[in-house]
C-alpha cells in the first residue's frame, strides 16, 4: 500500500457519515464519503432530533434549516389505547440544560441533503456516490478502501483511518472480524405514514405519542406532512396481507375510527435488532452509528446515538492530527460511546418497548402510575425528560476515561 492521503476515508453518506465529515471540515481535516446509492437516500425510518443534538449540529450552522423544514415538538406523551393519556412530557424544563429544549420531528434525509449542499461548496470534503465498498485493508501507515461502481469499475480510496457509518450490514465491520453481540426482536416494525390528522381526531394528542397496549402497541409521530404509525407485526404474516391497503386501513381504524378509507402515502416494514459491537476500534478503522449499535426506535435514539458518536469522533481525531497518541484516544471513544450505548441507549430502548406491549395489568398499572408520579413531581420529571433527551447520556460519556 502505497504512503496513505492526510485525510479521513468514511464509508456510508447518509447522516452519520456526512455529520463527520461537516465536522471534520470544522476542524481542518480533510475527508472522503463513499456513498453506495447514485444520491441521498430518503431513509423515512429516523425523523426525531434530541436536544443535545441539535446543540451540536449547531456547530456545522445545520440547526436553523432544519427547524425550518421541520416539527418543533416542546412535548411528548405517554398514552393508552384505553385509557388515554397517561402522562405528558415537558422538555422545557431543559431550557437551562440546552439551546433547544424541544424534540424536532425533520425526516433525517432533510439534514443528509443540506450536508450535502455544503460538501459542495468544501474543498476539505469529497463526496462520492455510486461508490459501493467492496473490500477494506489497513497497514501501519493508513486505510484503504476498494470501491466498485455501477458499471463495474473498481477505484481504491487511502486515508490515515476509515470510518465505517455503512450501517447494520457495515464492510467495514466485517473486514476486520468485530461483530454485533445481541438480539433481534421477534416481531416486524411497521410503518405506515397518512395525511390524517391525528391531532384533530384524538384529544389532547401530543405530536410524539407512545400508545401502551398489551395486544397491539403504537407509535403515533407527526412530521411536518404526515402522521407516522408504528405497529409490532407478525414476522410470518406474508407480505401481501401485511401491505394489503384493506388491512392496514383497518389496523389505523381501530386505533382511530373515522369514515372513509384512511390514504396510505408510504409504508415499510423492517427488522428490529438490538445489538452493540464488541469493539468500536481496530487499528485505523472505526465504526459509528448503526455500523456500531442498532436498536429499536422506541425514544428515537438510533439517529441520535450515531451523530452522538461522530461528534465524540472528531474531538479523538482533531487530537491526533496534532499529534496525540492516537491509541489512547480512540481508546477513549470506544469507551465512552460503546459503555453509554450498553447502559443507557440499550437499556432505556428495551425498558421502552417491553412496556409499550406490557399484558400483565398489574404491571401495566404500576408503569402508569410511576408515569404519573414523575411527571407530577417537578425534580423527578425534569431528571426524567434529562435522560430521555440523551443530555444524561452525554454526561455520564463525559465520565468515562
Amino acid at each position: 500500500m502505497e504512503k496513505a492521503f492526510d485525510r479521513v476515508v468514511i464509508v456510508g453518506g447518509g447522516p452519520v457519515g456526512l455529520v463527520l465529515s461537516a465536522f471534520l471540515a470544522e476542524r481542518g481535516i480533510a475527508s472522503t464519503v463513499l456513498e453506495q446509492s447514485p444520491d441521498i437516500p430518503k431513509d423515512l425510518r429516523a425523523s426525531t432530533f434530541h436536544p443535545p443534538t441539535l446543540d451540536m449540529l449547531d456547530e456545522i450552522r445545520v440547526t436553523g434549516e432544519l427547524i425550518e423544514r421541520g416539527l418543533i415538538c416542546p412535548t411528548w406523551q405517554f398514552r393508552d389505547r384505553q385509557e388515554g393519556e397517561v402522562a405528558t412530557f415537558d422538555l422545557g424544563l431543559l431550557k437551562d440544560e440546552t439551546g433547544h429544549p424541544y424534540r424536532l420531528q425533520c425526516e433525517q434525509w432533510k439534514l443528509s441533503e443540506a450536508l450535502r449542499r455544503r460538501a459542495a461548496d468544501n474543498d476539505a470534503i469529497d463526496l462520492v456516490f455510486d461508490a459501493e465498498a467492496v473490500a477494506v485493508a489497513q497497514d501501519d501507515d493508513g486505510a484503504v478502501v476498494t470501491i466498485q461502481r455501477s458499471d463495474g469499475t473498481r477505484e481504491d480510496f487511502r486515508g490515515r483511518y476509515v470510518v465505517g457509518a455503512d450501517g447494520a450490514g457495515s464492510i467495514v465491520r466485517r473486514s476486520f472480524g468485530l461483530t454485533l453481540e445481541g438480539t433481534t426482536i421477534p416481531e416486524l416494525f411497521l410503518s405506515m405514514s397518512t395525511p390524517f390528522r391525528f391531532d384533530e381526531a384524538i384529544s389532547d394528542l401530543a405530536n410524539i405519542a407512545y400508545i401502551t397496549d398489551p395486544d397491539e402497541w403504537v407509535v403515533l409521530l407527526r412530521t411536518p406532512t404526515l402522521w407516522r404509525v408504528l405497529l409490532p407485526n407478525d414476522p410470518d404474516q406474508p407480505e401481501a396481507e401485511m401491505y394489503d391497503p384493506a388491512n392496514m386501513d383497518a389496523r389505523i381504524q381501530a386505533l382511530c375510527p373515522q369514515d372513509g378509507v384512511y390514504e396510505i402515502a408510504h409504508a415499510t416494514a423492517y427488522r428490529v435488532q438490538q445489538r452493540v459491537a464488541d469493539r468500536y476500534v481496530a487499528g485505523r478503522a472505526i465504526l459509528a452509528g448503526d455500523a456500531a449499535h442498532l436498536n429499536n426506535p422506541l425514544g428515537g435514539m438510533g439517529l441520535n446515538g450515531g451523530i452522538h458518536d461522530a461528534v465524540n469522533l472528531v474531538d479523538r481525531l482533531a487530537r491526533i492530527w496534532a499529534g496525540e497518541p492516537a491509541d489512547a484516544l480512540l481508546g477513549v471513544y470506544e469507551r465512552q460511546r460503546r459503555q453509554v450505548c450498553l447502559d443507557t441507549v440499550q437499556q432505556q430502548s428495551i425498558r421502552n418497548r417491553r412496556m409499550m406491549g406490557e399484558k400483565d395489568p398489574e404491571q401495566r398499572r404500576a408503569f402508569h402510575d410511576e408515569l404519573r408520579r414523575t411527571v407530577s413531581d417537578p425534580e423527578a420529571h425534569h431528571a426524567y425528560v434529562l435522560r430521555s433527551s440523551m443530555i444524561a447520556s452525554l454526561r455520564d460519556a463525559a465520565r468515562i476515561e
